[in-house]
């Protein structure tokens, strides 16, 4: 019988964009060991359009931007997360593990042990 599970995302809005949340996190990741916008886009199989809107939303929703980029290429150009996008980055990771240690608190388990592993044939048909 299959158990219940307990899918919990962080997202923190800055009115409705959404600031952080798991995507934009790992974006972050990739930034800082690409140094690069384009190439972590790549390694994230994710256009480079779309990974400079995410970097776009998040240096708008931050009292400081958490990207730092240089426009071209060559030495001294790319990207690299600011001091402020480390430390976005790192309390945004320890809020994933306290909300990943949900699953293991006695509330879970409460509700696990009372939820059906299916659900019931609908009574509209």
């Amino acid at each position: 019988m299959a158990k219940a599970r307990l899918k919990l995302h962080a997202r923190i809005y800055c009115g409705e964009e959404i600031a952080m949340g798991p995507g934009k996190a790992d974006l972050l990741e990739a930034i800082e060991r690409e140094g690069s916008i384009s190439a972590a886009g790549r390694a994230m199989d994710m256009s480079y359009r779309r990974a400079w809107l995410l970097v776009d939303v998040m240096n708008r929703c931050w009292s400081q931007p958490l990207v730092d980029a240089v426009a071209g290429g060559g030495r001294e150009r790319g990207a690299r997360l600011s001091d402020m996008g480390r430390e976005v980055l790192a309390h945004y990771r320890a809020l994933q593990h306290l909300i990943a240690e949900a699953n293991e608190s006695r509330e879970f388990a409460a509700l696990e042990e009372k939820v059906r592993s299916l659900p019931l044939p609908s009574q509209r048909d």
